[in-house]
This record gives structure tokens, C-alpha cells and sequence, in this order.
């Protein structure tokens, strides 16, 4: 059987094939493979090889050959080969060419202000990512955050943000989307912004908050019309103490050591993002902690004596 079928090939390869022998070889099971193959690997012919030169380097037999006519033998590693230069060419022009996705990032302390393709704005606050596909633009709105970022959306088509915790869906409205490691909240500023999160599909309309801690859902209502942070201050409503010392850590690029203290207990205030003395005391006087710094820009929060 492997004989024939190679007997088929060589000569499917040269043409030779009668009506009979061209039926029993589409019946082959990788007779798709065989035309796909080959195909493609007319593409990636030098122009100064020949027909014979090519078919000699598919199935000649290792050695010279006197007679080309009387082949031996079926090359099915030069097919793979010739497969394998295709899969990489091709992926490799897919990356360059259709793949256009563009990334923006936030390193610690920093945020950065960009415009999407229809004019919609973004804020990333710090250690925060965006990703989107230029050239899907047109058909889809469609962002994927990492972090915390503002958008003003101007109105169109449905207007999606995808993080690994939800999915917010918008027309043109104002939001903000924070997705953080056990801390998930969605603000809505102007207009109606769409949530999903698990099985779960709510509308939150302007002046409301979603925000999920720990698996914990809450809804809340807002009395400003823009992220606090915009302003370089973090604020927070009953959040517990552990992610507000996170949120410190990613605006000044430090880090604190609160082993001594309960980070479980819920915090309501702020701090500022332009002095680092006056926001730690902002989040440490209410609750009754000490700090130290050391050289190394490592905090360190203990409760005060007694």
C-alpha cells in the first residue's frame, strides 16, 4: 500500500496520473495536505531553478541518479520541510502585517494619557495596560485592560472593555474600570455602562459604583464626575487596609511591611500622589500606625505603643 501510494504521488508530482489513478488519488486520506503543500511551495520557487531541478529535490533518492525517470524512492522530508518554511512565513507575516494590536503601559508612580482611533479618550493610572487592534477599529470597539484606566468614550458602536474579571460595554459615556489582583470596580460618570461579571449582567447608571473585593459585591453611589487619581489623590470607601497599601506601593514604587497589623480592616479616606510623608500619614493616623522608612525606600507600619 505504501508503495502505490508513493507510485501515486510521483506521479500526481509529473502529471502522469490517468483518470483512474487521479480518482483512487483523491481518495488518498492527506491527499488535501499533498495540494496544499505544494500549492504553497510554488510561492517560495528561486526563479532560476527548474521544474526537473524542484521534482528531483521532492522524491529523488539519496545519490546520483542516472536515470530521473526511475525514481525509487518518495522525499516526504523535503514536503515537510517545504510545510514547515510556509507555517513560519506565513506566521510571520501575520504578525507584521495583520496582527496590529497596540499596547501602551504604565510603570509604577506614572500614568499616561492616549487616544484611541475614534478619538476616545484614555487615562492609565500606574502599573496599568491597554490593548487594542488598530485595524479592527472601524468594526471593533475593543479595548484590554490590565489595571486602572479612565475612558471618555465618544459616542458609535458598542464601546468594550474586556478585562479578565468582566466586561463593560458602552455606547459614549464616561467610566472607570479598575481590575486588580481580588479588586474589581466599575464608576460610572456620565451615561449608562453595561457590567458583566460571571453569570452576571448589570446596568449601572451615572453617579454608581459596582465594586467587587474579595468576592464581596457592593453598590455605591458617587458625588464626583472623575477619578479622584486624576487629581494624584487615591481615595477609598470601606475598602480593606491591604488594598490601599497595594495602591500606595503602585503610586510611589515602594514597598510596605505590614505583617504586625490587621490589613483586613476596612479603610475610608486617602492619600495624596506628590508627597509620600503627607500620604503616608494620611493612611496610617487613622488607624493608629507608626511608620519607618529605610534607605531602601521600604516602609514599615507597626501599631503605635500604648
Amino acid at each position: 500500500m505504501k508503495t502505490n501510494k508513493e507510485h501515486l504521488v510521483r506521479k500526481w508530482l509529473a502529471d502522469e496520473l490517468t483518470e483512474a489513478e487521479l480518482e483512487t488519488f483523491k481518495k488518498m486520506d492527506d491527499y488535501a495536505m499533498h495540494s496544499k503543500i505544494i500549492e504553497g511551495a510554488q510561492y517560495f520557487k528561486a526563479p532560476d531553478v527548474s521544474k526537473e531541478a524542484n521534482m528531483e529535490e521532492l522524491y529523488s533518492s539519496k545519490g546520483n541518479n542516472e536515470n530521473t525517470t526511475s525514481r525509487k524512492s518518495f522525499d516526504y522530508k523535503m514536503l515537510f520541510k517545504i510545510a514547515a518554511t510556509i507555517t513560519i512565513v506565513l506566521g510571520v507575516s501575520y504578525f507584521f502585517f495583520l496582527n496590529n494590536d497596540q499596547t501602551f503601559s504604565t510603570l509604577a508612580s506614572e500614568k499616561h494619557s492616549l487616544a484611541l482611533p475614534d478619538n476616545s479618550e484614555v487615562v492609565l493610572n500606574a502599573k496599568s495596560e491597554i490593548v487594542f487592534n488598530k485595524n479592527e477599529w472601524k468594526d471593533k470597539r475593543e479595548v484590554h485592560l490590565k489595571g486602572e484606566a479612565f475612558f471618555k468614550v465618544k459616542k458609535g458602536s458598542a464601546f468594550d472593555v474586556v478585562t479578565e474579571k468582566g466586561k463593560i460595554t458602552v455606547l459614549g459615556t464616561q467610566f472607570s474600570v479598575k481590575n486588580r489582583a481580588n479588586f474589581f470596580e466599575v464608576i460610572c460618570y456620565e451615561g449608562l455602562v453595561n457590567v458583566k461579571h460571571a453569570k452576571d449582567s448589570r446596568n449601572l447608571p451615572a453617579g454608581s459604583t459596582l465594586r467587587i473585593v474579595d468576592g464581596i459585591t457592593t453598590f455605591e453611589t458617587v458625588d464626583f464626575n472623575r477619578p479622584q487619581w486624576l487629581n494624584n489623590v487615591s481615595s477609598f470607601k470601606s475598602v480593606p487596609f491591604y488594598q490601599v497599601i497595594k495602591e500606595f506601593e503602585r503610586q510611589y514604587d515602594v514597598t510596605v511591611n505590614a505583617e504586625n497589623i490587621d490589613t483586613k480592616r476596612f479603610f475610608t479616606g486617602g492619600f495624596v500622589h506628590n508627597n509620600m510623608q503627607d500620604g503616608l500619614k494620611s493612611i496610617t493616623l487613622p488607624l493608629d500606625l507608626n511608620y519607618t522608612i529605610d534607605t531602601n525606600k521600604n516602609i514599615t507600619l507597626r501599631k503605635k505603643e500604648e
